[in-house]
């Protein structure tokens, strides 16, 4: 408190200084250096009036709550509008007091001109001084150094490295040839991009600052690119978002992430529309906990639902997810709910309680090789019986939309994981036609640094020092970030009108072995120190991942990265014995295998040496375990009656 006092004592001190300089010099210029003793007389008189008028006056406007080293355009905007008014005010004042004062009118002009410039002036040259002395473009200390942009990002960017003692900006690079000779805070554009290993070499850096938020992610993966191929260390800045608050700070500045390689162009989202699905409504998420699930929670949490479901069967996951809501949004309402998705008991207690209006299901096993092996029932039950259970509450409770998770490998799957979510997907379109609700799918690809994915696994083995093991060199995989998932999935589900699968754009396909020598080198290695290591292919997996069957087309949508796929599609026959089968005690994994290829024709285990069933054969024309099919009459309705479900009357028991 006593050194902000001190500061503003010392602001008014300076400001009555320059107003009684300002008023001096303004007799001198209208008289040319030569004052009369009259007018010497005169200007002292009016002196001890004008200078406290126009100091009450700047403390009206706010003068001295600033800081001079952050003075700014506002600041100038104000000293000019408070000594407009005082310029105005002096003859009034002069006026009301009637002492016979004549003060030439060229001083009542040339005094307000004078203080402006020397009030900005001297805060500006303050500032200047602060920032980085009176010589500051002669700076020789700190560490050499290239930014590779020339936009708003780099000029704000070239400011805070100004100030710094361990930084010294020598230039510039970028590829818009306008810019080519211009300079940004006194430091030239040098060149473009191609041209960062000449330069670097010439000018001594082996640090090269990226600072491109605005550009594609094509543009900011090859500016990384050559900073590999030119064996210099990169920083980049923060994303355009985070730039929009203010200032690019140097303490923001962080290392190439390997989302900043495979990252992607922002999603445009529809946010009314999303407001109108979302904001004021009851949203449940089921696996709330999980990666997918949890940055749901998080999407979802910035459009103010009434309240916010989250339903998850791990504690812990749970707990985490609850602990971060709190303090991320502490105005949220939500409720934390275990259970089971297969639990029927359970699932339709909680939605009995809470009336959600929307439901996006994400819980699930996902992990490919432990559902192929000893687990495979398991998989079915949870995916396939867990879907339809909270499929068919969805419906018994009037909730609005049904928005269910899908993934990539259920496009001619190979593995137990992949044919359980393609069954799963069916289930939910057999129960379109006669439910209230509307079921939209999503299919995806691989999401970075989700739980039980890749990139963990590889930062850890570089970690220890590795190796880092790779099932082969030409396996490949679609990659998005999370938050990039979870936004496409809120948009699908606005967009969908019920039955749809939607299909998101996952970009160009990415070879794990091309990801792994991107994790090592970002790690600060190199391939010698830390190496790769081929372990073949394990149970389930293929070699790389479709997001659509070769039977299949696509519709386009209003959204670029959404697609509709066309898929075959089953009826409430074929849900009525899938349900039956899915509802028998136990499995092992050879028959669980053997039915799927039943159930999904274009299944193909990996490695079991079975063939799928001729492509002319539909899915709702045989039985795949001895399980009669209904035929038409009294039996087929009733066989049928068990598993339909009347949005108003429920399940018939």
């Amino acid at each position: 408190m006593f050194k902000s006092n001190a500061r503003t004592i010392l602001a008014m001190l300076h400001d009555a200084v320059v107003a009684a300089l300002a008023w001096y010099f303004a007799y001198l210029l209208r008289f040319n250096f030569e004052l009369s003793p009259r007018y010497v007389l005169e200007m002292q008189q009016t002196l001890v009036w004008v200078v406290p008028l126009q100091l009450v006056i700047f403390w009206q406007f706010s003068l001295y709550r600033g800081i001079w080293r952050y003075a700014s355009t506002t600041d100038l905007r104000r000293i000019f509008l408070a000594v407009m008014l005082s310029a105005a005010a002096v003859p009034l004042l002069f006026w009301m007091l009637r002492m016979g004062w004549v003060v030439p009118r060229a001083v009542l002009v040339i005094n307000p001109l004078l203080l402006i410039l020397l009030m900005g002036g001297s805060r500006f040259v303050y500032r200047l001084w602060k920032e980085q002395g009176l010589y500051g473009t002669l700076k020789l200390h700190g560490e050499p150094v290239l930014v590779l942009g020339a936009g708003d990002a780099a000029a704000s960017l070239a400011k805070e490295l100004s100030k710094s003692d361990a930084w010294r900006l020598v230039g510039f690079l970028d590829d818009d040839r306008e810019h080519h000779g211009h300079t940004l805070n006194g430091v030239r554009v040098l060149g473009g991009l191609d041209s960062l290993p000449e330069w670097a070499a010439r000018l001594g850096v082996s640090q090269v600052i990226i600072a491109m938020p605005s550009s594609s992610h094509q543009q900011r993966k090859r500016a990384i690119q050559l900073c590999n191929q030119a064996k210099l260390k990169a920083l980049t800045v923060p994303s355009f978002d985070d730039l929009m608050s203010g200032k690019v700070a140097v303490s923001q500045l962080r290392a190439i992430e390997l989302d900043d390689l495979l990252g992607r162009d922002p999603v445009v989202l529809d946010d009314a529309g999303l407001h109108g699905l979302l904001s004021g409504k009851t949203v449940m998420v089921t696996g709330a906990g999980g990666s997918i699930g949890s940055e749901l929670c998080r999407q979802i949490a910035r459009f103010a639902p009434a309240k916010l479901m989250l339903f998850e069967s791990s504690e812990f996951a749970l707990y985490t997810i609850e602990q971060e809501l709190k303090q991320t949004f502490p105005a949220l309402h939500f409720v934390c709910l275990i259970g089971d998705v297969r639990d029927d008991a359970r699932v339709n207690e909680v939605m009995r309680q809470h009336q959600p209006n929307v439901l996006f299901h994400a819980a699930a096993y996902k992990h490919v090789p432990l559902m192929e092996q000893h687990n495979a029932w398991q998989a079915i039950r949870n995916n396939v019986l867990g879907t339809w259970t909270v499929a068919r509450a969805a419906q018994l409770h009037g909730v609005g939309k049904f928005v269910m998770i899908s993934t990539d490998k259920a496009v001619n799957p190979t593995n137990v994981m992949g044919a359980s979510k393609r069954l799963a997907e069916m289930a939910c379109q057999a129960l379109q036609p006669s439910a209230g609700t509307r079921f939209v799918m999503v299919r995806f690809g691989n999401v970075l640094g989700s739980t039980g994915s890749v990139i963990p696994k590889f930062r850890a083995q570089i970690s220890q020092g590795g190796p880092v093991t790779v099932t082969h060199p030409d396996i490949t995989r679609y990659f998005m970030s999370i938050p990039e998932a979870a936004q496409l999935v809120l948009q699908a589900g606005l967009m969908g009108q019920g039955g749809e699968i939607f299909v998101l754009d996952m970009g160009e396909p990415v070879k794990i072995v091309d990801l792994a020598k991107d994790l090592i080198r970002l790690s600060g290695f190199t391939e010698d120190e830390i190496k790769i290591e081929f372990t073949g292919l394990r149970p389930g997996e293929k070699l790389y991942e479709e997001l659509l069957a070769d039977s299949e087309q696509t519709l386009p949508t209003p959204h670029p990265k959404l697609r509709i796929a066309q898929a075959r599609q089953a009826d409430a026959v074929w849900l009525a014995q899938l349900l039956k089968w899915t509802d028998s005690a136990t499995m092992d994994d050879e028959n669980v295998r053997a039915a799927l290829q039943r159930w999904v024709p274009e299944y193909q285990p990996n490695g079991h040496g079975r063939n799928a069933v001729p492509d002319n054969e539909t899915c709702h024309a045989r039985s795949p375990l001895p399980i009669p099919l209904p035929q038409a009459g009294e039996g087929a309705n009733e066989s049928l009656r068990e598993f339909h479900i009347n949005p108003q009357q429920g399940r018939s028991q």
